[in-house]
């Protein structure tokens, strides 16, 4: 059974990892947030929907209710996008928290009435909160976490979100402190709730479980903070976890056929960062300026984004099958967005906006497979300059060829599926 947070990251990488395990005979139970319905059956998994919170009353016109929501999120939201992430820590990271722990509170009844029907042999959950039903089901649990690593904190590392550079110490502590002073109370009141439902208590201050049947990772070696903050005999890494389910990708002849000094690039914001109209129109405007060629994936506000004559693109499209047919990649520094890109060795430009996506950006940047810029207020001529910097360097791009070939060797969505596998399989076994 698996039970991903409700946004496309977390459930794209469990789809990734359930198809394989699907194909090897098991039954695979789905449990998602009702928005997901009819998404996952399709996908030859049981489906079992979730609420989060009381439903909505449904709407005449439900394609135009979501671009609604986006927009609306956006205009909420976008401008704590803007401020130093110790300032969001108030202001959106600990309001975030505080909304993924009341969904957890009030489906739980839910989850337990899903697991009672099918009595799963493994419980995967990739969140950032504890759903204690999960690990009181009688059934080994696996946790992913499928953003950026320093999700799981120590003090050799930057602390999570932060997107504080790695060789400089200087500001962790009073980010620290910070996070402390913004999420102490919370982190109380919720680890006392899961205690009360049955579970173990949490680590201080983090709203995930380690002590767990196993846990799993995204992110490539090669970027990795072991060494810094090592990981215990129970943490399994995927280098990545390239899902293969995404459909296949031609590439349009208006930016197929191209000059030869043109390069192909991909430029994706996510679901959250294409939402936000007026950053998509400003980074669509500026590209357009370039003698490249563009795939663009433009989010959920689409039809308020016109594209100039050397770019294509559309609302969604199947990245895991765009991205290797492209010279780089121009990124919100989502976990997904950023292991693919290195996992088909391409260089990134990374804009980010929240959560992981700071680190994600940093890293990066201080490794050198890529750039981080300001989001909102870098020049022109910066992203442009980055653009051209990437693609003239052609020792990175001959490193990242290579670290590509060694990532994908590595075939982390089978050692993910290998390890659930084993959980799985032991307790069945031992229940036998």
């Amino acid at each position: 059974m698996f039970w991903p947070e409700s946004a496309y990251g977390p459930t794209n990488q469990c789809i990734g990892l359930a198809a394989i395990l699907r194909d090897r005979g098991h039954t695979i139970v789905f449990a998602a947030e009702s928005s997901w319905a009819g998404k996952l059956a399709p996908l030859g998994f049981v489906e079992e929907l979730v609420d989060l919170a009381e439903p909505e009353p449904a709407a005449a016109d439900g394609d135009a209710d979501a671009g609604k929501f986006w927009t609306d999120f956006i205009a909420e939201t976008a401008p704590e996008f803007r401020k130093p992430t110790v300032e969001q820590l108030e202001s959106f990271v600990a309001p975030t928290y505080q909304a993924l722990i009341d969904g957890a509170k009030y489906c739980e009844p839910r989850l337990r009435e899903i697991i009672a029907t099918h009595r799963p042999d493994v419980v995967v959950e990739d969140n950032v909160v504890l759903f204690p039903a999960l690990v009181t089901a009688g059934a080994p649990f696996v946790r992913i976490v499928s953003c950026s690593p320093l999700e799981v904190p120590g003090p050799g590392v930057p602390p999570p979100f932060s997107g504080l550079p790695s060789d400089d110490p200087a500001q962790w502590q009073a980010y620290r402190d910070e996070f402390d002073r913004t999420h102490r109370a919370m982190w109380t009141d919720f680890d006392s709730w899961v205690r009360a439902q049955g579970a173990d208590a949490l680590p201080e201050l983090e709203f995930m479980p380690r002590d767990n049947a196993a846990n799993l990772y995204v992110y490539p070696a090669e970027a990795d903070y072991v060494d810094a903050r090592p990981l215990d005999e129970s943490w399994t890494r995927m280098d990545s976890s390239v899902r293969e389910t995404d459909g296949d990708y031609h590439v349009p002849a208006e930016v197929a056929d191209r000059p030869e000094d043109s390069a192909l690039i991909y430029l994706s914001l996510g679901s959250l960062g294409g939402a936000d109209v007026e950053l998509m129109r400003r980074l669509v405007e500026v590209l357009g300026t370039t003698r490249h060629r563009f795939i663009v994936s433009k989010g959920p506000q689409a039809d308020q984004i016109t594209l100039p004559d050397n770019m294509v693109g559309a609302q969604m499209l199947p990245q895991t099958k765009v991205i290797p047919q492209v010279d780089l990649v121009i990124s919100h520094g989502g976990n997904n967005t950023t292991t693919e890109a290195l996992h088909f060795g391409k260089p990134l430009i990374v804009l980010p906006l929240f959560w992981d996506q700071y680190e994600n950006a940093q890293r990066v940047d201080e490794l050198g497979f890529g750039v981080r810029l300001d989001t909102y207020s870098f020049a022109d001529a910066e992203l442009t300059d980055a653009v051209e910097r990437l693609l003239a360097d052609t020792d990175l791009r001959a490193r990242l060829d290579e670290m590509g070939a060694a990532i994908r060797d590595r075939d982390g969505l089978r050692v993910g599926a290998d390890v659930i596998e084993q959980v799985g399989t032991r307790h069945r076994d031992s229940v036998d």
